[in-house]
């Protein structure tokens, strides 16, 4: 018989003690330290934190009331943030924590036909953001041993640009003229013309008015292009800071999809606008001003911006970035400080006229200040049978019509060349949204360098143009299979197009 009696409430608190034990063994309770700053000042847009000894650079900062902050400006004392949020409820003494980790935003194909600010945080209705991975916004560009030749066209279906200067995938051409001369038509022309080509293409708009971009969103919706495009937006309301990093976060959008192998299309709109927001910052966070007050890293943070656009090579996926940056001009000057550091940063520049926009030809491209330094060996062989000659009597006609305003009589050659320019100059006139496929530019550009609309009075032009474009895709569709395919034109494939076109213009 055993005399020892087991006590139960022993028994239950023996066994309470083993499931604490087992659960106390299962969690880690390593300390974890995490630097807090303090607020020493408030700006518009920046703040001066003390504290964050250990704080990177461009690290990711968040304040009290949840508001964003990156560090900016790294100092031994202080650190300088410049704020990816608003201000209005920041005040000294206020705390700061640090994430430990460099501001990043997602990416994937979830964010295509979105509207996001440079965050990613999503201004459309579309909910949350999808992303199959996280990118730094701050990346290096790729180094020459892993770029490719630009050897790609990337058609734009405006005829001027196509024919007389041609950008390739990989390249990066400015768009640069002064206020309300068409700038942001002409990039969205050229993203409404990748509509069948699989090349996605990302709309950076930066320090434009919200209505503007409203408008610009609206455009693609209804032109259906939207499923091909995002639209990364820091308006002119937003903080400098946002309005900073926005071109970065879209830049590393872009080369997310170049690493899987894709075309994109970048639109910056516009630079110049973005050169004053980092001035902003740079004088509230008390960096040394330079030429016009802008500091001395302005030409860095556009050529770090723009050298991200490259094609690349097969072992690292074999995709393209194209950049289109636009930069705005005062009086024409183009001599001015942030175009001429563009210019220089480029592959080239199409240049917009005020003088021909008020004059109505439209787009106001001028040809002679305009070029392209790589899109010439991209170029579809079919324009090289007509460019040369366009160019060079487009040149002469501008000319001469500079001269033949002094009233001086004129022999009949240079009326000759006179009359023919006009003509040219009312063949690469073209409506926004009115994009062309090659075949239908090819096809105009052979008819007026052949001087079938020499007869013609100029505003009968583009009544001509319709019935030769449909005269072309009709009767000539082995010519027409041979240009789309991006073979040579022979001299008899010119002539028949001649003979159409001529057949066209009578009928």
């Amino acid at each position: 018989m055993n005399t020892e009696s087991e006590n139960p409430l022993e028994k239950t608190l023996e066994d309470t003690f083993k499931t604490m034990n087992k659960s106390l063994e299962s969690h880690d309770f390593k300390v974890k330290l995490r630097e807090v700053g303090t607020i020493v000042n408030v700006a518009r847009g920046t703040v001066s934190v003390r504290g964050l000894k250990g704080v990177m650079a461009e690290e990711l900062l968040r304040f009290e009331n949840g508001q964003l902050g990156m560090a900016f400006n790294v100092g031994l004392q202080e650190t300088g943030v410049v704020l990816l949020d608003e201000s209005d409820d920041l005040v000294s003494g206020g705390e700061v924590h640090r994430t430990g980790r460099v501001l990043d935003i997602p990416v994937g194909d979830g964010l295509l036909g979105r509207v996001l600010d440079g965050q990613c945080r999503a201004l459309d209705n579309g909910g949350s953001v999808e992303a199959s991975e996280r990118l730094p916004v701050e990346r290096p560009a790729h180094g020459i041993m892993d770029r490719l030749p630009v050897t790609v066209p990337l058609q734009t279906g405006l005829k001027v640009v196509d024919a007389l200067i041609p950008i390739g995938r990989g390249q990066r051409e400015l768009i640069i003229g002064d206020r309300q001369t068409g700038k942001t038509a002409i990039a969205l022309d050229t993203i409404l013309n990748q509509k069948n080509s699989e090349v996605l293409c990302i709309y950076c708009a930066v320090g434009k008015r919200a209505s503007a971009v409203a408008k610009v969103i609206d455009d693609l919706k209804r032109n259906e292009v939207m499923e091909y495009c995002i639209v990364v937006v820091a308006t002119e309301e937003d903080p400098p800071g946002l309005q900073f990093i926005t071109p970065y976060a879209a830049a590393t959008m872009a080369e997310y999809f170049m690493g899987q192998g894709r075309d994109v299309l970048i639109v910056f709109d516009d630079l110049t606008r973005h050169a004053r927001a980092y001035r902003e910052l740079s004088l509230l966070l008390r960096r040394p001003p330079g030429r016009e007050a802008f500091p001395g890293d302005i030409f860095y943070i556009h050529s770090r911006l723009l050298e991200r656009s490259t094609h690349l090579k097969k072992e690292l996926g074999g995709g393209s970035v194209s950049a289109l940056p636009i930069v705005e001009t005062e009086a024409q000057n183009i001599s001015a400080y942030i175009p001429t550091n563009l210019i220089s940063i480029t592959d080239g520049q199409i240049y917009l006229s005020p003088d021909l926009f008020q004059k109505g030809i439209l787009p106001a491209v001028d040809v002679g200040r305009s070029v392209s330094r790589v899109g010439g060996k991209t170029q579809l062989p079919a324009y090289r049978a007509v460019a040369g000659d366009l160019r060079l009597a487009y040149s002469q006609f501008e000319e001469l019509e500079a001269f033949a305003r002094f009233g001086t009589q004129l022999d009949q050659e240079t009326r000759q060349t006179l009359e023919r320019g006009r003509r040219v100059r009312e063949v690469l006139k073209q409506p926004q949204y009115g994009t062309l496929p090659v075949v239908d530019q090819i096809a105009v550009l052979v008819a007026v360098n052949e001087g079938v609309f020499d007869r013609l009075d100029p505003s009968h032009v583009a009544d001509a143009e319709d019935r030769v474009r449909a005269r072309i895709r009709e009767d000539l569709v082995d010519i027409r299979e041979k240009i789309e395919k991006g073979s040579k034109i022979s001299k008899e494939d010119i002539e028949a197009i001649r003979k159409k076109a001529e057949e066209a213009v009578q009928s």
